[in-house]
């Protein structure tokens, strides 16, 4: 975290923000000019604003971050003010562009597609935001990403989710009918209701019975409603493991004011993920991507072990919460002693994917924190993990 804070400022935001490839000293890749704002910028404002609330709220720099990744959401990003996705947030675009262009599509998107998916990170984390600094922008913009999402939910079934993968902006044609993350559309929901905004209660209830009804026991079955996730993949059958650990996440922290079997429900999912997105590394189990990807990327390994962390503590399970400790450990190997993250462990340079050293890899181990709350004293962590590899 000291390191991110000596990030330069582009355009007035830290260039981890708009540039998602950047090496350890801040330069930007040559070979890459793709960014993915939605993911990247969503999940590091949680980052920055759990970590904030970690510390006490203490020490004001990290909200400042945080605010910035929100300004640069509201500010640079959005899609035009017209065709079924107006002013939504883009889920790729290019880098040095402010703000984006209406063609901006990059990785696997078209030059006019968004991810409805991407525009519910975008929008939770800008309505947490707008909790965090009483800021009438964020608020808006989440407003604005929850309505027009509303407006072009359907009825999913067993072979497609309430949105398409993918979706041309002007007109709405999707491309790919599953999308397998629904849980940041579900949170975002949610949380406008909490506010007031009783519009939302309707497709609410009729997302979480798609979820409860069909995307769970996918998960029991060949997990083909958890498919695509990734911006720089289209395979429409491309199973990921980010999307069922982070609905995972959701029951743990709701529980039965959500889910009555958030227990079994979670299990399915977490027994989903170690049955087909684990492997071995160094005699450590770590979690990879997807289907088309078993590397153990620095955000889906974190989030596996943070889930993992969470269920373990509500199960009282010593030997989950080791593989847990174990995973999150893998994954703290990445950064060097000068606090510079690399993207994977076998990457040959700091840096990389910024979203997989950083933004989305934070809050994961907040999480395991406050879930375990000695793993921070090293004394102690390493005690336990001695006595637990003694035990297995």
């Amino acid at each position: 975290m000291n390191f991110y804070q000596q990030c330069p400022l582009d355009h007035g935001y830290p260039r981890f923000a708009c540039e998602t490839f950047l090496d350890a000293g801040w330069i930007p890749s040559t070979e890459r000019t793709d960014i993915i704002p939605s993911t990247q910028n969503g999940m590091g404002i949680l980052s920055y604003l759990k970590f904030h609330a970690f510390r006490g709220e203490q020490q004001p720099a990290w909200l400042v971050t945080a605010r910035l990744l929100g300004d640069y959401l509201v500010n640079e990003v959005l899609t035009p003010p017209t065709g079924k996705y107006p002013a939504f947030t883009r889920s790729t675009g290019k880098r040095a562009q402010f703000p984006q262009p209406a063609d901006c599509g990059s990785q696997s998107d078209r030059p006019y597609e968004i991810q409805p998916d991407k525009g519910g990170i975008a929008g939770y984390a800008l309505a947490l935001l707008f909790e965090a600094t009483g800021e009438a922008k964020y608020l808006a913009q989440a407003l604005q990403n929850a309505r027009v999402l509303a407006a072009n939910q359907q009825n999913g079934d067993d072979s497609r989710s309430p949105w398409p993968f993918r979706a041309d902006y002007r007109s709405g044609e999707g491309r790919g009918p599953i999308s397998g993350n629904m849980t940041y559309i579900l949170r975002l929901y949610e949380l406008l209701a909490t506010h007031g905004y009783g519009e939302f209660a309707a497709p609410r209830r009729a997302l979480w019975q798609w979820i409860k009804e069909r995307q769970i026991p996918s998960a029991a079955a060949d997990g083909a409603l958890f498919a695509q996730f990734f911006e720089d993949h289209d395979t429409p059958t491309n199973r990921s493991a980010w999307a069922p650990l982070n609905l995972a996440r959701y029951l743990l922290e709701k529980q039965d004011s959500l889910d009555r079997d958030w227990r079994n429900d979670c299990r399915v999912l977490i027994d989903f993920v170690r049955a087909n997105f684990t492997h071995r590394e160094f005699g450590v189990v770590v979690c990879h991507e997807q289907d088309e990807d078993r590397q153990a990327w620095g955000g889906v390994n974190s989030t596996y072990g943070a889930v993992l962390a969470m269920f373990a503590k509500a199960v009282e399970s010593p030997s989950l919460a080791s593989e847990a400790r174990q995973a999150l450990n893998f994954t703290l190997y990445s950064i060097d002693e000068q606090g510079r993250p690399r993207d994977l462990p076998q990457s040959g340079q700091p840096g990389g994917w910024q979203e997989d050293a950083h933004t989305d890899v934070i809050h994961n181990y907040v999480d395991a924190l406050q879930a375990f709350p000695h793993w921070g004293n090293r004394d102690v962590a390493t005690r336990d993990l001695l006595i637990s590899d003694r035990g297995s």
